[in-house]
């Protein structure tokens, strides 16, 4: 052994382990070189081993590979690539002095490695009916649409197009705000690779909620075949071939930030204290009750098929991976991160 890496609580004990090291006297060798280094900790993450262990201990979490967890065997289920891991971890690099990363950075590089590898597809999480009313009925189209931009050895994957469709219930509204340029009473949008539609109405329930929206399309509007445009795009489903999925939504663990203290973690372990102590149990009150949500959705039937681990960017939502819990009757999606990159590196 030539080197021993430990994180910065151990430093104080590098003469003891020195002195152990000259009084085996192995073969005269030199003593292993002692490095220490801080541990990572992550913004609206809890990395301490034992507070982890209680989190999957009390149910918290369904285990430790939970996508929510900082592990390594969660963030392969939850979709992370492995290059992009080791991509985080160069850009961090290894420090003495204690410190906290943004979670924000972690999920630019996945967001980074993912666009240039994830197919598109096309999925709804909160859908509404949306039906065509001068489409002819019975009527089919097939539109082309493709894999991946910018890349011709992906190819193109054609879907169905009919008078029925699905489509996310935040693209529609009825009290538009302004610069809202999805669809809306009397607005036209462009449905993703078809035709441009106009709403003429819309129904609700009791409560007010829309539960159906009536459109009508202009036939001469079909994508790379006219040049007229709106300012809004948004994509669909066919209720013909849409396949019901559960779509899995997780946001950071903590809903405060707080970097464990490895310091006092260590001495708390070299006590033998009691795991679940009421020092402990603080960080309990810092959990998120929204670090999961579960949406009833839709997928292409393509992407219905894909084994689990395969990874999607489902347009206009994020990035998904297909979760080990996915079977050909029930899709199941895990959002790995959303399209939106809110980091911003420190000048």
């Amino acid at each position: 052994m030539t080197h021993s890496l430990c994180s910065l609580e151990y430093e104080i004990h590098r003469p003891l382990y020195n002195w152990v090291v000259e009084q085996c006297e192995f073969d005269n060798r030199p003593n292993p070189r002692q490095i220490e280094f801080a541990r990572l900790n992550l913004t609206n993450t809890v990395m301490s081993k034992r507070k982890l262990r209680m989190l999957v201990e009390e149910g918290i979490v369904s285990g430790w590979d939970d996508p929510r967890m900082p592990t390594l065997c969660a963030m392969r289920r939850r979709g992370y690539p492995a290059e992009a891991i080791r991509d985080f971890l160069s850009r961090i690099g290894v420090a003495k002095a204690d410190s906290v990363v943004e979670t924000a950075l972690l999920e630019a590089c996945v967001r980074d490695n993912l666009n240039a590898t994830a197919y598109r597809m096309m999925a709804v999480t909160e859908p509404v009916k949306l039906i065509i009313e001068n489409w002819p009925e019975g009527k089919t189209e097939e539109i082309e649409l493709e894999n991946l931009p910018g890349s011709e050895e992906a190819g193109k994957r054609t879907v169905t197009f009919s008078n029925e469709l699905y489509i996310e219930k935040s693209d529609f509204s009825a009290d538009p705000p302004k610069k809202f340029f999805r669809l809306k009473p009397g607005g036209e949008v462009r449905l993703k690779g078809a035709y441009i539609v106009l709403c003429t109405g819309y129904e609700t329930d009791e409560e007010g909620n829309v539960t159906l929206i009536r459109c009508t399309y202009d036939p001469a509007t079909r994508s790379g075949e006219c040049q007229r445009k709106v300012k809004g795009t948004i994509h669909w489903l066919s209720t013909l071939d849409a396949v019901p999925a559960e779509l899995r939504h997780y946001e950071p663990l903590l809903a405060e930030t707080a970097a464990d203290d490895a310091e006092a973690e260590a001495e708390a372990e070299a006590e033998g204290e009691y795991v679940g102590g009421a020092r402990d149990r603080d960080f309990l009150k810092t959990i998120n009750p929204d670090s999961l949500q579960v949406f009833r959705g839709f997928v292409e039937p393509a992407a219905a098929k894909a084994p689990a681990g395969t990874r999607y960017q489902f347009l206009r939502m994020g990035y998904y991976c297909a979760d080990l819990d996915t079977g050909t009757e029930k899709p199941v999606f895990n959002r790995v991160v959303g399209l939106k990159d809110s980091f911003k590196p420190a000048k």
